[in-house]
């Protein structure tokens, strides 16, 4: 039977998916200088008082970052552990690029203003979610011949969420005119292109090269 202590870490962690979710879709929904306080507990269900336990203002829900992201792909990337390696890679920019441009470039614009102002703003995280998947996938191909020589698999997870940030970006200063996941799944078929020369020598003895995963 859960103890009490427990119950109580749970349905303070489910209140704050509860915050963040509602100030997310209001958000999403409407202006984020328009989105108050009030706005988002009602939205939630929930008290001011409890709104302020867990965060010190609407700014502070910023600080969460991306972790909605993260939980995001964990759940998109559930059940698919055993799939190829570059099919997995597709779901994690499918999933990447769809929450981002569900998100609305404005949001993320927000995001990346406070991230930009942390004092303990670092570029990359590595306990975050989507970094390890990325990092896992390429590890795993690289032991199938699909990177090139010389390539290490962190390394290559790193550029790749450096290219993706850099396309959102590229989307938030135009103001989210252009397909998000679009653009992200010619870059897929660029990179692929490159990861292929990895394989050039095995395919020698097949006469064949595979082809890229193609995004549904």
């Amino acid at each position: 039977m859960e103890d009490y202590q427990a119950r109580r870490r749970r349905q303070s962690a489910d209140t704050e998916q509860a915050i963040l979710r509602a100030a997310l879709d209001l958000c999403r929904a409407c202006s984020y200088d328009k989105v108050t306080v009030r706005d988002i507990c009602r939205r939630a269900g929930i008290t001011t008082g409890a709104f302020y336990h867990h965060f010190a203002s609407k700014d502070a829900l910023l600080h969460q970052g991306f972790a909605s992201l993260d939980a995001f792909m964990e759940q998109a990337l559930a059940g698919h552990e055993d799939d190829p390696p570059a099919q997995r890679l597709v779901l994690i920019l499918q999933g990447y690029a769809g929450f981002m441009e569900d998100l609305g470039w404005e949001l993320a614009a927000r995001y990346y203003q406070q991230r930009l102002g942390a004092p303990d703003f670092r570029s990359m995280d590595s306990r975050r979610y989507t970094l390890r998947a990325v990092r896992i996938c390429l590890e795993q191909a690289r032991g199938q011949g699909l990177l090139p020589a010389g390539v290490a698999p962190d390394w290559a997870a790193n550029f790749l969420l450096r290219h993706f940030r850099g396309v959102v970006i590229d989307w938030i200063i135009n103001r989210g005119t252009y397909s998000l996941p679009g653009k992200l799944e010619q870059d897929y078929q660029f990179f692929w292109q490159i990861f292929q020369a990895g394989q050039d020598s095995a395919a020698q003895n097949t006469g064949k090269n595979a082809a890229p995963p193609q995004i549904p």
